[in-house]
């Protein structure tokens, strides 16, 4: 495996040259493209598909030794991979914008190997990478009690049919297999290891029992420092068909489909409010739900913890990329006085193992050598491998939590949700770190497409972004009052109508006024107050202050009280809260919220999270050439 993906990156790391130059010649040659025309210049140049193509044929002819890892057809794929990334540059998308020119990619971002899609029209058309066998061959090896075991270390497999060998991999039908024919005197055979455990089996028969609905095998690798080699490879199954839904899930998206309620919803850089109410009182649909998603104490302790053992990696991988390559860096002042002072009594120079200064630049300020051309020791390699899968472990439980969490939210307040239009990475930039605690956007990314799919169930609804300069929810209150508000004031309370509770509640019980004369238009949205008059009239003040009681919250405002009398530096005040966690779930009384009680089965025990426990996941692979109907899975191997 490693000298196929060594192979294929030669050869785009080739392909991707070649484009790059061809794209500087295409823009250099404007007269050219002023008298013939564009299309005409990218001909001659070769900027095509087919012309990448055949220069990746190109390149794999003058190379005959890949010829042993990499077939024309990989090299084909691998340079249609490359076009996209010129296409997205050369021709501007629906809005006008570009992106930027093809570059050489590096080998530790190079992960993934395209696959030739399968012919549904022609019987034993070849295939780039091949998936062999059956569902029903391979849990005839590896059933033990009416469960599927596999051993740690995965068996040659062995083309059979019936259990008698075998010369052909089209009359296979025993354990899967991921083929790779073309590569020499004999096929590079793969064996699969499927995701284990009892609540597999459905997913299983749903990718894998039907072999005609197998469309693609993409080889895909992913840094593992726990295995040998470092990297983990898998193999991404496409198929023709919907991806597999629970029945579970299907229920609850029913149920939450049949509510007849609207919501608001409020974002923060440290919580989430959630407020709904009925559209119709005389339909039922309760009274009005609260749910509030707030940043927990614990997990500023989990962040700083992260960020002490990145900061402590992060001075391990420095001190070894120093003691490699001593010659690239300065020595620090105290290593320099110390040199001259050994100068001036005339002893031998003291050999600096780790220089401590600055590294070895021009006058411009550029290195003298690259940092990629560095030596790395295997420590180092171990380190950052060690780093980078610990990050994308941190980014998958985020993800699962998000989506457990957005779950809940539209199975107790129903799909028609509206939230106030912004953009986070001005929150970024003022809060960096509360942005990194509490992921509000991929929070409110989670919502939006589990509304996404109720709404498709409902026959319409969905999140919807509405405009802040029109509505000014947090401004606002129930009666129409405009209750101004700072930053730092945490609590509304309204002279005129009583209405007391949480500011951010108070804001998107506001929200779910809110109407859009055009749903793609956010400068569209004003509040209804007729149905806000009628909210508060229907309920009453004392049940409406009894439904926003929610969870405490911190200020995400400038505190900054006086100093203490012993002269200490004041401190801000931290969140009581009783719910541990990164997301913590917080619905008023009168809110019956099943979905975050019963958030479903827990996370696979081989996932690796945030905590270092070794994990693995279920991962989603989009690919562009296949219809937006047809949903993906994945299918690993030992």
């Amino acid at each position: 495996m490693e000298r196929v993906f060594a192979a294929v990156f030669a050869v785009r790391r080739a392909v991707q040259r070649d484009a790059r130059a061809r794209v500087d010649a295409y823009w250099a040659a404007h007269r050219m493209r002023a008298a013939v025309g564009p299309a005409v210049v990218r001909d001659r140049l070769g900027l095509t598909r087919a012309g990448l193509e055949h220069a990746a044929y190109r390149h794999l002819d003058r190379a005959p030794h890949l010829r042993r890892s990499c077939t024309k057809a990989v090299a084909m794929h691998v340079a249609d991979s490359v076009w996209q990334a010129a296409d997205r540059h050369l021709f501007p998308d629906a809005t006008g914008r570009r992106h930027g020119g093809p570059k050489v990619g590096g080998w530790w971002t190079f992960s993934r190997i395209p696959g030739r899609a399968r012919s549904h029209t022609r019987v034993r058309k070849w295939e780039t990478f091949r998936l062999a066998g059956t569902l029903a061959g391979h849990q005839a090896v590896f059933d033990r009690a009416g469960r599927l075991w596999q051993p740690r270390r995965m068996p040659a497999v062995t083309p059979t049919a019936g259990g008698r060998p075998v010369r052909s991999w089209w009359d296979h039908d025993g354990p899967l297999a991921v083929v790779l024919t073309g590569t020499g005197a004999r096929d590079l055979a793969l064996p699969v290891r499927l995701p284990q455990g009892p609540g597999r089996r459905p997913v299983l028969e749903h990718y894998l029992a039907d072999p005609q609905r197998w469309h693609k095998i993409d080889l895909v690798r992913y840094r593992d420092p726990g295995t040998l080699g470092g990297w983990r490879y898998e193999a991404h199954l496409m198929i023709l068909g919907p991806g597999h839904t629970s029945p579970t899930v299907v229920a609850r998206r029913r149920t939450a489909a049949a509510l007849h309620r609207r919501g608001g919803v409020d974002v923060n850089v440290s919580n989430l409010a959630v407020v709904s109410v009925p559209i119709d009182t005389d339909r039922g649909g309760g009274g009005v739900r609260a749910t509030q998603i707030a940043k927990t104490g614990a997990d500023a302790d989990r962040l700083a913890a992260e960020r002490l053992r990145q900061r402590r990696r992060d001075r391990a991988l420095q001190r070894s990329r120093r003691a490699t390559n001593p010659s690239q860096y300065r020595l620090s002042a105290r290593q320099q006085r110390r040199a001259d002072r050994r100068r001036t009594a005339g002893l031998r120079p003291a050999q600096v193992a780790v220089p401590g200064g600055a590294r070895m630049a021009n006058a411009a300020g550029i290195p003298v050598q690259a940092y990629r051309r560095d030596q790395l020791s295997a420590g180092y390699l171990r380190l950052r491998g060690q780093a980078a899968a610990d990050g994308a472990a941190r980014t998958q439980a985020g993800r699962t939590r998000a989506r457990i969490v957005a779950a809940g939210i539209v199975a107790a307040h129903g799909p028609n949700l509206v939230v106030e239009a912004g953009d986070l990475r001005a929150w970024a930039r003022r809060w960096g770190r509360g942005i990194h605690a509490f992921t509000p956007g991929m929070l409110l990314a989670a919502v939006d497409r589990e509304a996404a799919k109720v709404a498709a169930l409902a026959g319409g609804g969905g999140l919807v972004r509405a405009g802040t300069r029109h509505t000014a929810w947090t401004q606002h209150c129930l009666c129409t009052a405009r209750v101004p508000k700072q930053l730092h004031h945490r609590r509304h309370t309204c002279p005129q109508c009583g209405l007391t509770g949480d500011r951010d509640l108070v804001a998107a019980l506001v929200g779910a006024h809110t109407v859009l004369s055009d749903p793609a238009v956010p400068g569209t949205a004003r509040v209804d107050w007729v149905a806000a008059q009628t909210t508060l009239a229907t309920h009453g003040v004392d049940a409406i202050n009894e439904g926003l009681q929610g969870a405490l919250l911190e200020s995400s405002g400038h505190h900054r009280p006086g100093r203490h009398s012993t002269g200490a530096r004041p401190r801000r005040p931290q969140r009581s809260t009783s719910h541990p966690g990164w997301l913590v779930p917080a619905c008023s009384a009168n809110c019956r919220n099943d979905a975050l009680d019963n958030p479903g089965p827990a996370p696979h025990p081989n996932m690796r999270d945030h905590t270092g426990t070794t994990r693995r996941t279920t991962r989603t692979v989009h690919n562009p050439d296949i219809k937006p109907e047809f949903a993906t899975g994945l299918r690993s191997f030992g």
